[in-house]
């Protein structure tokens, strides 16, 4: 099966936090809660929450990078979603928008830097 993904994806376990935005807003409503990717793009991320969120809502996004540590703040929407473990898990596919360059640019470096980690 060929790769069809735009952008490389490294396998991390990286702390985020969720924020379910209005629909008509980009200002942050409802607090998800905190969670961990399973892995992480330059385009988007997957995570498993314990909420249900619809296709396509509009999240408010807070990673934690570790080495070095910084904090990425983005917007998401909501691209997938599948349930797991009788609905009481659900594994999400986020995909950024309108997230600032420079934090795309931290992304980017931040996976080439794990890519090379990992071949060590």
């Amino acid at each position: 099966m060929t790769e069809q993904r735009r952008a490389k994806r490294v396998k991390e376990e990286a702390q985020v936090t969720i924020k379910l935005v209005p629909s008509e807003t980009f200002t942050p409503d409802k607090k998800i809660s905190y969670h961990l990717t399973k892995d992480i793009s330059s385009t988007g991320l997957r995570v498993f929450a314990n909420s249900f969120l619809p296709i396509n809502s509009t999240l408010k996004i807070e990673l934690i990078l570790e080495k070095p540590h910084r904090l990425i703040s983005a917007f998401g929407k909501v691209r997938w979603i599948k349930s797991r473990y009788a609905d009481e898990l659900f594994e999400l596919g986020i995909e950024f928008v309108d997230t600032p360059e420079d934090h795309i640019r931290a992304l980017k470096e931040h996976i080439e830097q794990t890519e090379s980690s990992e071949i060590d």
